[in-house]
């Protein structure tokens, strides 16, 4: 099972749980009648810290994994994944 870990699942690791930390202090906010704007920008912090963690495995995963699974690409062809990461960006 260890075969699908990357060096970059720590730092994704840690980018979910600053996110799971925003999302206890929306709902202790929501809970408390802390302001809407207040409560907003922490959202927006949760789905900043998701999307970059995603984004993160995302781009690892076209990294590591599909190219283990095709084998060594030329030029040609790591172009193509290099394309395809650059536009993945904007999931």
């Amino acid at each position: 099972m260890n075969e699908h870990v990357h060096a970059s699942h720590p730092d994704i690791v840690k980018r979910l749980k600053r996110a799971g930390g925003h999302l206890n202090s929306v709902i202790a906010m929501i809970e408390s009648g802390k302001p809407c704007l207040d409560i907003a920008q922490q959202l927006h912090a949760v789905e900043k810290a998701i999307t970059q963690a995603k984004k993160a495995l995302i781009h690892d995963h076209l990294d590591h994994c599909l190219e283990d699974a095709v084998g060594t690409l030329d030029d040609d062809s790591r172009s193509t994944i290099d394309q395809f990461r650059d536009i993945a960006r904007y999931l």
